[in-house]
């Protein structure tokens, strides 16, 4: 398991501790990601992609398996080969498993339409009359045919009992992460921050803000809170970023900004 984050070093770390992945890379941006997927094809291995974000589309369509969160932007869902319908993680390792059940419940089924036909075939057809004078009734075997389809549609059913399986401390929602205070996710002493505000014309739902919210996270050095009552972003920002950045990421997210103050 690899995690790829734009998020700082420091805060990448701490969470992959917390989770047990053994390799974290972060402060990646997109088409790091995408080479990253590239990377891991090169040397042999399938790979499965799981993401929500702008960000994350090109390493989705590169991977094997693209894997996209329900509530994610839309550029990612169209990148994705699966996209889970609820905002949970764990549901990536249900959609693995549910996999491998739906390939095992083909190969059984195709196991025993083989062996079924197999041995049904030659006797409809007469081939085993000269020697043992066994033969089969029309009306029997058209019967026997339907009830292998039966068979087959009834094993394929059972899939709709399936149940993910997963620990109790999963299920309960107790596999929190802390993420410890000497993070940079808190301001250094002496670090300078600046607050801007933009007025962001185009937002008409919370899907809008959760975009917006994203594509300004996504930059280095911005912390951002979208209102939809207001139409505004409000960013607190750790480093020198250009306005024009901020808008252009607003812009290439679909919406307009109207004014930055």
């Amino acid at each position: 398991v690899v995690m790829l984050t734009g998020d700082n070093q420091h805060t990448a770390n701490a969470i992959g501790q917390q989770l047990g992945v053994s390799k974290v890379i972060a402060q990646v941006l997109p088409q790091d990601k995408e080479q990253e997927i590239r990377r891991l094809q090169e040397s042999g291995k399938k790979v499965a992609m799981v993401g929500d974000g702008i960000n994350d589309a090109p390493a989705l369509a590169r991977a094997d398996v693209g894997i996209a969160i329900g509530a994610g932007t839309d550029i990612a869902l169209e990148a994705a080969d699966i996209v889970l319908m609820k905002n949970d993680l764990l549901d990536a390792v249900t959609a693995i498993h549910l996999s491998r059940a739906v390939i095992r419940n083909v190969k059984e089924n195709l196991f025993w339409a083989f062996l079924y036909n197999t041995i049904g075939i030659p006797i409809a057809a007469g081939v085993f009359f000269p020697l043992w004078g066994w033969k089969l009734d029309p009306m029997f075997a058209a019967a026997a045919m339907s009830l292998s389809s039966v068979c087959v549609v009834s094993n394929a059913l059972r899939l709709r009992w399936f149940k993910p399986h997963r620990s109790k401390q999963d299920a309960a929602g107790q596999n929190a992460v802390s993420i410890p205070e000497s993070s940079d996710t808190t301001n250094k002493k002496g670090e300078k921050t600046m607050k801007k505000t933009l007025k962001i014309d185009g937002m008409m739902c919370s899907h809008c803000t959760g975009r917006v919210s994203q594509v300004l996270n996504a930059i280095d050095g911005v912390s951002a809170e979208v209102s939809l009552e207001d139409h505004a972003a409000y960013l607190t920002l750790t480093a020198d970023v250009p306005d024009e950045v901020l808008v252009k990421a607003v812009t290439d997210a679909g919406y307009t900004v109207t004014e930055v103050l």
